[in-house]
């Protein structure tokens, strides 16, 4: 077995320049070595082989039939090794299966409204797009991106931030016709709260009193597996329920939900995190560039949904703009 420190790829390369330009001192030219490097590796080559490549005379160089069998070989690996770096570079531009798991709120409202923009820029690219607010493990659903909204646990996951949102507890005007909004923590005794039944939820609701932080138990006739859901029942007048504002601001500013104990909100955010497994290698060109485009077009102050019922229908591919 050869040596590991032996190039053999660069003495074929060499070889090979050799006998394609018809000598030492040429090849040496187009590889920008000097001819006594040349010939001391064609040497080291051929003692390594144990048989003569080339015959040199005054006026040409002249392949064995050893020489005429490695230079066949030595073309076949190059050729080989081209291809494999041509591959290696068509890698990089963002091609194959996406795998994107999305917690139930940002899928709805960002995730699937912004992915027609992210397939029209990137025709290579699949997407299988999961949505669910069960926290699973990368590794083993094979996926490529999570979007994990609230605090990071320490893994080997790597994260890139994609937003924050405070949090504010809601309920719509007609259920606030029927029970009074409450003006004191002790009130919500009084009030259905919308809660969660996902193991990582905690039942408690924070507040802020006289500069304290406190946490009051959060119990309701309904229970929820994902902030969606919650959404809708406190739209459709089922309680008070307690969601961050990237999920509910555009409800809030509709006037379909109203926000109560403002008073005693603790002022807490939600971060919202696109993560990926690191290894501490470079990341596939379709991850990146989801990555990316997420880093740069995810504003959780509109969510995409809104802005795409107010965007005015294009009429004719002449007057269309580049993609923002």
């Amino acid at each position: 077995m050869p040596r590991p420190d032996i190039n053999r790829s660069g003495e074929m390369e060499v070889f090979a320049r050799v006998v394609e330009l018809g000598g030492f001192s040429p090849a040496a030219r187009s590889l920008r070595m000097t001819p006594s490097a040349v010939s001391k590796l064609m040497a080291r080559l051929e003692a390594r082989l144990g048989v003569r490549l080339i015959i040199r005379s005054t006026r040409k160089l002249q392949l064995t039939e050893e020489g005429a069998t490695f230079h066949a070989g030595a073309l076949r690996v190059l050729a080989d090794l081209d291809e494999a770096e041509r591959s290696v570079a068509a890698c990089q531009i963002p091609r194959g299966r996406l795998r994107v798991n999305s917690n139930v709120p940002f899928g709805r409202h960002y995730l699937l409204p912004l992915a027609p923009r992210f397939m029209a820029a990137h025709p290579g690219v699949q997407l299988d797009i999961t949505i669910t607010d069960q926290v699973i493990d990368l590794m083993d659903e094979r996926a490529d991106v999570a979007i994990r909204v609230g605090p990071m646990r320490p893994s080997q996951l790597v994260a890139r931030k994609l937003g924050a949102a405070a949090m504010a507890i809601v309920a719509s005007p007609d259920y606030l016709a029927s029970h009074p909004a409450p003006r004191s923590i002790a009130d919500l005794a009084r009030h259905d709260l919308i809660t969660f039944n996902f193991a990582r939820h905690c039942d408690e609701w924070p507040f802020c009193l006289d500069g304290k932080r406190l946490f009051v138990p959060a119990h309701g006739r309904v229970t929820v597996g994902d902030g969606e859901s919650a959404r809708q029942l406190a739209l459709n007048g089922q309680g008070l329920a307690r969601l961050s504002l990237f999920h509910i601001g555009h409800d809030i500013a509709a006037g379909r939900l109203v926000p109560v104990l403002e008073d005693f909100n603790p002022g807490d955010v939600e971060e919202i995190n696109a993560v990926y497994v690191g290894h501490g290698g470079r990341l596939p060109a379709r991850v990146r560039a989801f990555i990316d485009f997420l880093v740069e077009t995810v504003d959780l102050t509109a969510p995409p949904e809104a802005a795409e019922a107010k965007r005015p229908p294009r009429v004719a591919k002449a007057a269309e703009s580049s993609l923002v």
